[in-house]
């Protein structure tokens, strides 16, 4: 998923979400978020592993996860975030083969009962809208 949609045309960046293209790094939103504002940095290029990404392209992911934050501050005002990455299925990877770090926005209470009774999240907003809101702010 981060190979394709990065390796696509620009043009189609709101149809796969991906909210800012960096020089080695893009920050797309999650397809299936914990919280709104859930964003992902991704290399473009495909490695697996943390250990296997050259010093330029680390820093780079960890500099467009503090904007993220400062973004999602200002749009959201969370109250603390999850910041991360998840190495190897096991580790909870969804795209395992793709390193790529997690900022998610986290709210008191924001957990409750819909997930544990209905697998079901509640977003109070769609990702389209999260995708306005946050598009165009890491050029800003």
């Amino acid at each position: 998923i981060f190979c394709a949609f990065s390796g696509e045309e620009p043009e189609n960046d709101e149809a796969n979400l991906i909210v800012h293209r960096g020089e080695r790094c893009f920050v797309i939103l999650n397809k299936f978020p914990y919280t709104n504002g859930h964003l992902m940095v991704a290399p473009y290029e495909h490695v697996g592993s943390l250990a296997a990404i050259d010093s330029e392209t680390t820093t780079e992911m960890m500099d467009l996860a503090k904007q993220a934050m400062t973004i999602l501050e200002g749009n959201y005002s969370p109250h603390g975030y999850n910041v991360g990455f998840n190495q190897g299925r096991v580790a909870g990877a969804g795209v395992e083969h793709h390193i790529h770090m997690h900022v998610v926005p986290r709210w008191g209470g924001d957990t409750n009962f819909m997930p544990v009774l209905a697998d079901t999240r509640v977003m109070p907003e769609t990702l389209e809208q999260s995708y306005a809101a946050l598009a165009g702010s890491f050029d800003a």
